[in-house]
């Protein structure tokens, strides 16, 4: 085939590259160019020296195939096409189409084989400098970026600083924070006075924990550029992590002279917040309100720090302020406000605000509250009824709904039914630990005790670290006075899985007094009784003592623990034994 000679191929290009189609979007992975370019430069027309020769079959097939491929959505087809086409014709414009192509299509290595070419073929072009550099360090290739960030560096020398704070998140991510380090030190090294290099140096010091250099590079920065609230509010950080009245000072120092500046007041206020300075970090945000008073969430900040500092009313204010601003997600409002009413011990109001939370991320947590406030009023149906409504998002919390519908049925002295859901529960999740362990406890205590053996010991095979498990058995073991050495070494186990277990350390008392070792016996037990005044370890406590002789300091664990607990049954039982 034969093409009229008269026109050269960069005209039927340009002719053809009117109507090819150009994507609208760009959704990649790959970075965006260091330095103060724009990536769409890349298609803007520039004046490169271009070369001269005549359109051939093979050009015109590989310009029609990589733009037929563009229209048929063939993205790395359409790359690899203009890249052979600009190795072909040595055309920076044909190089720029490739290495935009290669770029969009997330295609790594060709596109560095790509910006490389465009670069040689029109090196007075910042962007492709620019996009070079920024492939190859955010591929990790240190050493290779070298010369591409000394000519970007040198094509424009008065934006050195902005090409340091660009190129710094892109080499951030390799894992050998060592050599980022030196890569910083040695590519900032020529700018001295430059102090976005000492601050990048400073952060890559502080990555390699090098806190002394990263302290120092973070001052050198400050004081090359004061006004720098990035330099400022990193020196900050520093002093924040080892010295937080330090960093809050510099904080407060540079915020009164750039008083104007809402960001840095923000965080200000959020970092006197994670020091516990309540009122202090308050006064902050009710700056930034009075300066944008329509605003839920600032608002909302106000009234949690309120409330955090017990001041309800206030916190109130802020909060329905804060719901007729709208903005702020209503259910995370009305959640605070039924926590806030809760705290007042206003049961009734926080009901009606946990009733409020139709959605969000605190919504099954306020159907829980709801549930445990109905219960307490002991409307156990209602509780039950409002439970059984409740979406679970997953197992564990499929799991604590029965869990809860069981402690409602067991609170409400209904045993039997609190075994049967647990029981069900079980066949669901015959290997969860704590349905493993409340169903054996609810089936214990229906005297169902080969049951419960059965599933303590599976408890003990699938978690035999669970100093629970051990301690349920031996204590069960116990307390019905058999099998009392094979209890002791139960007991025994758990103390030295949990020794700080008041509950274990309860059942090494009682294991030591039906051994006979009294002495032991009251040691363990008034350990446990300190550790946690139980009812049933006063039970305990009062009888050793009382078969010590100290029958006086018996009746007073008793007597004092019973007016705390009057309706415990256990130790009711046992004042009736000693004290008829």
């Amino acid at each position: 085939m034969n093409f009229p000679t008269r026109y050269s191929i960069f005209a039927l290009f340009a002719l053809l590259a009117a109507c090819a189609s150009t994507p609208q979007e760009t959704v990649s992975s790959l970075p965006a160019p260091a330095g103060n370019a724009n990536l769409e430069q890349i298609i803007e027309t520039t004046s490169p020296d271009l070369p001269k020769l005549e359109l051939t079959a093979p050009m015109l097939y590989e310009f029609l195939l990589g733009d037929i491929a563009m229209q048929r959505d063939k993205p790395e087809l359409a790359a690899q096409a203009y890249l052979d086409l600009a190795r072909t014709t040595r055309d920076p414009r044909v190089a720029r189409r490739a290495a935009q192509l290669a770029y969009e299509s997330r295609q790594y290595d060709k596109a560095v084989d790509a910006f490389k070419l465009w670069q040689e073929l029109e090196p007075a072009s910042p962007l492709a400098k620019q996009m070079l550099l920024s492939l190859l360090l955010s591929g990790g290739k240190l050493e290779e970026a070298r010369p591409s960030l000394k000519a970007v560096l040198e094509a424009d020398p008065e934006n050195a600083g902005r090409t340091f704070v660009s190129i710094y998140p892109l080499i951030a991510r390799s894992p050998d924070k060592s050599a980022i380090l030196d890569w910083m030190i040695e590519a900032t090294h020529p700018y001295p006075e430059v102090a976005e290099g000492h601050l990048t140096v400073a952060q890559a010091a502080l990555a390699a924990g090098k806190t002394d250099l990263a302290f120092a590079e973070a001052r050198r920065a400050v004081a090359l550029k004061p006004d720098w609230d990035m330099a400022a509010v990193f020196e900050a950080e520093l002093y924040l992590n080892s010295q937080p009245a330090k960093g809050l000072e510099l904080l407060k120092k540079f915020l009164g002279a750039h008083p104007d500046n809402k960001d840095l007041r923000l965080y200000y206020a959020r970092a006197l917040l994670k020091q516990k300075q309540f009122e202090a970090a308050r006064d902050q945000f009710q700056l930034l309100l009075r300066d944008k008073p329509d605003s839920p969430d600032l608002a909302f900040a106000v009234a949690l720090i309120s409330m955090q500092m017990g001041q309800y009313d206030r916190a109130e204010q802020e909060m329905q302020r804060a719901l007729r601003q709208g903005g702020k997600e209503e259910s995370t409002v009305h959640y605070y406000l039924a926590q806030l009413n809760e705290a007042r011990q206003d049961n009734a109001a926080a009901l009606a605000h946990y009733r409020q939370v139709k959605d969000g991320e605190y919504v099954y947590n306020a159907r829980l509250r709801e549930v445990g406030l109905l219960d307490k009023e002991g409307k156990l149906g209602e509780a039950r009824e409002v439970l059984s409504r409740v979406v679970a998002e997953n197992d564990q919390q499929r799991v604590q709904l029965i869990l809860i519908d069981a402690q409602l049925l067991r609170e409400g002295n209904k045993f039997e039914a609190s075994y049967q859901v647990l029981a069900q529960g079980l066949e669901k999740f015959p290997d969860n630990q704590d349905m493993l362990y409340q169903t054996a406890m609810a089936a214990d205590k229906l005297n169902k005790t080969e049951l419960f053996e059965q599933m303590i010991r599976k408890l003990m095979k699938i978690a035999p670290d669970n100093a629970h498990a051990y301690n349920a058995l031996g204590y069960s073991l116990l307390d019905r006075k058999v099998r009392i050495p094979e209890a002791m070494k139960l007991v025994e186990k758990a103390y030295q899985l949990a020794p700080d277990d008041a509950a274990i350390i309860d059942s090494m008392g009682w294991g030591e007094y039906l051994s006979g070792n009294l002495d032991k016996s009251e040691g363990f037990l008034r350990r446990a009784y300190t550790a946690n005044p139980d009812p049933e370890i006063a039970a305990h406590l009062g009888e050793v003592l009382w078969k010590k002789g100290d029958k006086e300091g018996a009746r007073k664990v008793w007597t004092d623990s019973a007016k705390a607990n009057p309706d415990n049954e256990a130790l009711k039982a046992v004042m009736k034994r000693f004290i008829p």
